[in-house]
């Protein structure tokens, strides 16, 4: 069996409260390497949205992040919305 690698995530991932709406926001990369970040934020549904597109610094994912609730609210991640605008998101219900 393979074993997962291990993960490193940013000091800008943890929860994030607007509107009454709390989401998770985790932006990882794989641990001790210099590849670029991933920005990922689960509902309190646990949907999930995540950005094809890596990030060159968790700095660039955190403000892509607070970008997108400031164009589309936080209500954006509830119930399989898709953020409008530039990225392409994945959004999984598990």
């Amino acid at each position: 069996m393979a074993k997962k690698p291990k993960i490193e995530h940013s000091e800008f991932s943890g929860e994030f409260e607007d509107d009454g709406v709390t989401v998770l926001v985790d932006i990882y990369r794989p641990a001790g390497t210099q590849q670029d970040w991933t920005l990922e934020v689960i509902s309190e549904h646990d949907d999930v949205t995540t950005w094809d597109e890596p990030f060159a610094t968790d700095k660039d994912a955190w403000e892509e992040f607070l970008a997108t609730c400031e164009k589309d609210g936080i209500r954006s991640f509830l119930d399989g919305e898709e953020p409008s605008g530039s990225l392409d998101a994945l959004v999984a219900d598990f």
